[in-house]
């Protein structure tokens, strides 16, 4: 069954209020958030191609191969794109180009099943295909590629991913545990109120888990369109249920929260 609850935890926080809310906080917009990331071990690099900008984490320095992966998968859907401009613009799934290339037909589908424009799916799909690419050309067993809060998740141990939910109270204080036994993981957040993506719902943060990271994105887009300023969190829960291939998601609007599926809650204030 769906949770929803208020974290009555953090009824220390003034009532929040959405009006005087920036569409994208400096910690957005600065990445500030990644600071707080790391693993230990690992070497931490950023690599930036022009609307692209990947945090990587892995057990060598990648970081060469890392910018050629993403200027190949740049490249495949900057072509597709501009022999078929509808797949960018699209708010709405289209049907699948079997002749179009993997990375591409993974966000039709991701598109399809979510009930999005296949753009929605970008972001995952981008960490996942960089993160896979380096799993196998590099000789790595374990990555981490994150992309504007869409990460790509391939770790042998147990791993907990922090929420960024913006101006809420529960920003950075709550988070889920991924078990290293579910991994691969694509874990992927939409937002109202923070970056600049498109929502049309008021969440300050979806975070939907998903075997399909391009899924996980897509979907987190679907979901976070579904959360109203007024309507219960429980609806978009409901949705969720009905979305093929998620494994579970965690929706913070304002003081609220709720979790559906195969979700651990981690407690980080």
């Amino acid at each position: 069954m769906p949770q929803y609850k208020k974290y009555k935890k953090y009824k220390k926080y003034k009532k929040y209020g959405r009006g005087n809310l920036k569409p994208a906080p400096d910690s957005y917009v600065k990445r500030d958030y990644r600071l707080t990331v790391g693993a230990a071990g690992f070497s931490t690099f950023q690599v930036k191609v022009k609307e692209t900008d990947l945090l990587i984490m892995a057990p060598v320095d990648v970081n060469g191969l890392a910018y050629d992966l993403v200027h190949r998968y740049r490249n495949q859907l900057e072509n597709y794109i501009n022999h078929n401009p509808a797949f960018q613009s699209s708010l709405q799934p289209l049907d699948i180009d079997r002749l179009a290339p993997p990375i591409v037909k993974d966000m039709f589908k991701a598109s399809a099943t979510a009930g999005v424009g296949p753009m929605a799916a970008v972001a995952g799909a981008v960490a996942e295909y960089v993160g896979g690419g380096l799993l196998a050309e590099a000789g790595i067993e374990e990555v981490v590629v994150e992309n504007g809060g869409d990460i790509f998740l391939h770790r042998r141990e147990d791993c907990r991913i922090a929420v960024f939910a913006g101006p809420s109270p529960l920003s950075n204080k709550v988070g889920v545990k991924v078990k290293a036994a579910a991994m691969p993981m694509g874990v992927c957040t939409s937002s109202a109120s923070v970056g600049h993506s498109l929502s049309f719902g008021a969440a300050d943060a979806v975070t939907v888990l998903a075997a399909n990271t391009a899924l996980a994105d897509a979907a987190a887009t679907r979901l976070g369109n579904e959360v109203g300023r007024d309507c219960p969190l429980s609806q978009a829960l409901d949705t969720a249920r009905e979305i093929s291939g998620i494994r579970g998601v965690v929706i913070i609007r304002g003081e609220d929260i709720g979790a559906w599926g195969e979700i651990e809650l981690v407690d980080l204030a």
